[in-house]
């Protein structure tokens, strides 16, 4: 019996058909980007002081510009502890006491005999100030000093979203269709996204973002798969590195509409309303083929491919017309968890695919978050950091079916190891450089990010695939719920500890990598004693394939 693939042969594998269907569903990768990264522009933490109430009418009245009416009013910002001093505790004296001098107004209160440490410092009861002429959910809900950490949550939040999504989506992928899933879950999260928008407190805007992480990850993944399945084989890598490029096309548009609307609940409304167009695909997309031969329903699949046939300008060969296609028909292995510890080989390959899960998106994410956190203009840095993404993915493109999967990969995670540990070591008065060595970083690290991605895919035996990546992809989600913790926190004990700690995760990501067997050019694995085989020299005189047929396996020599 044919498989699909035979027939993509003949009627195109990538033609027009496949061009198209790529070209709408890269929206959807497009759309992923606000959700995943807009903690960057939405959690915006501007320069911000305590509310002192007497100080606005003080420095009216005496005329101080705001370098005099800081220098005077707010706690010294030479001593130990300075940033969080001048941000986070005001002095704890009245500033609407008559009398005051313009030229020193701290010798009037009782007890300063010239040295303002001697002066009690008290919390920001009345609020803060910000210098910033926009908003973010930091300006209004006061996310700072104490409360700070409420920032790391909201992004953490959507991170354990995609972890709690990744289980259920892929499920209603696989039970209801790629189509159906993709469509559900693009409403419910454009609809979360909305109410994220208007959401009047803390509590309910992370409530509504949890929500949102619970089923955007999961339409991303379901464009992912439907377009992969209605490619040819030759194509489906460049297509799945070309749909994550998409997402890079995101992160460009979405720090433009960042720069031109500078206001929280606008922004997220601006990048979430577009997201109800891509309902659209309920009646511009069919069905996944692949996923209809597998509920048995070929009368429906073979109208699919008439119609993909008929696009692509090509006429299916009349040997094809009235089959019915299958799928293997070889006896179905039940995949187990403990299968992927149980061997050797599977447990090596399970654990060091965890981790660079967590790694990769670890870095990631903490890199463009460190290098928003620490630029002179947020735009700019976040643009530049951006625009390497495509190299990066033009690089892979290039180097992995000539050189292969894991020096490259482990090449770049190594790159950006190092490139962490070189950005905590350069001063921060040399920021041209520190940018530079950032950018080469990122573009280590989204190459790792997106070779981990189909390598994973070629490690494991067929019937543990989709559990496997399932399983190890997971840590990607566990790294995203880190990374802000890590970076914000971390940052307020030393500014480049984050980095020294990315730098050690990825160069051990790195050496890691190393231990793996090299794919290229090797079929996939169909048993775990494949899996087993995979790190030795292929016996170019002889070759092993097991097939399970019926109810015995047979092995062939070839």
């Amino acid at each position: 019996m044919p498989t699909l693939d035979d027939i993509l042969e003949h009627i195109g594998e990538f033609d027009l058909f496949q061009k198209q269907a790529f070209f709408v569903l890269c929206f959807m990768s497009v759309a992923f980007t606000p959700i995943y990264m807009g903690v960057i522009f939405l959690g915006f933490t501007p320069e911000h002081r305590c509310l002192s109430p007497g100080v606005g009418e003080l420095s009216s009245r005496c005329g101080w510009s705001l370098e005099e009416e800081l220098n005077y009013t707010v706690p010294e910002q030479g001593r130990h502890g300075e940033s969080f001093s001048s941000r986070c505790r005001r002095y704890n004296v009245d500033w609407n006491t008559t009398g005051l001098s313009c030229i020193n107004p701290l010798e009037n209160f009782t007890g300063y005999y010239g040295n303002r440490s001697s002066i009690p410092l008290t919390h920001c009861q009345d609020g803060w100030v910000y210098d910033s002429s926009g908003s973010s959910i930091v300006t209004e809900f006061n996310l700072v000093c104490e409360d700070s950490w409420k920032v790391d949550l909201f992004q953490s939040c959507v991170n354990a979203g995609f972890f709690g999504g990744s289980i259920y989506v892929g499920y209603i992928a696989d039970r209801f269709g790629r189509k159906l899933c993709l469509v559900v879950t693009i409403l419910v999260s454009a609809t979360a996204g909305v109410l994220v928008a208007f959401a009047p407190s803390y509590l309910w805007m992370v409530i509504f973002r949890f929500l949102q992480g619970l089923v955007s990850k999961g339409s991303w993944t379901a464009g992912y798969i439907l377009i992969t399945e209605v490619v040819g084989p030759s194509h489906r890598k460049t297509v799945g590195i070309l749909y994550q490029v998409a997402f890079t096309v995101g992160l460009l548009l979405l720090d433009g509409v960042a720069y031109a609307i500078p206001h929280w609940r606008w922004l997220q409304l601006t990048v979430t309303l577009p997201c109800f167009l891509l309902l659209l695909y309920y009646w511009c997309l069919p069905e996944s083929p692949r996923w209809l031969i597998s509920q048995k329903q070929n009368d429906k699949a073979m109208k699919i491919v008439d119609y993909i046939a008929k696009k692509n300008g090509k006429k299916l060969p009349a040997h094809f017309q009235n089959i019915n296609l299958e799928e293997d028909d070889g006896e179905k292995l039940s995949p187990s968890f403990t299968d992927l510890f149980r061997t050797p080989q599977m447990r090596k390959h399970t654990f060091i695919l965890m981790y660079n899960w967590l790694a990769s998106s670890l870095l990631y994410q903490g890199l463009i978050m460190h290098m928003a956190m620490a630029g002179e203009d947020m735009y700019l840095d976040f643009f530049y950091s951006a625009l390497v993404e495509f190299p990066a993915a033009f690089i892979i493109l290039l180097t992995i079916n000539r050189v292969g999967r894991r020096y490259p990969w482990a090449v770049a995670t190594l790159v950006a190891g190092v490139a962490c540990l070189i950005m905590a070591l350069i001063p921060e008065d040399i920021h041209w450089l520190k940018v530079t060595v950032g950018c080469i970083g990122r573009m280590g690290i989204t190459m790792s990010i997106e070779m981990v991605c189909f390598v994973n895919t070629e490690l494991y035996p067929t019937f543990l695939r989709n559990l496997g990546v399932m399983v190890c992809s997971s840590f990607c989600d566990v790294g995203g719920i880190l990374a802000p913790f890590i970076v914000y926190r971390l940052a307020e004990i030393w500014h480049e500890l984050p980095l020294i700690v990315f730098a050690v995760v990825g160069l051990i990501a790195g050496g890691l990598v190393l231990l793996l067997p090299e794919t290229k050019g090797k079929m996939l694995p169909e048993t775990i004693e494949d899996v087993e085989n995979l790190h030795r020299q292929e016996n170019p005189r002889e070759k092993i394939i097991y097939l399970h047929v019926q109810t015995q396996e047979v092995a062939c020599s070839k």
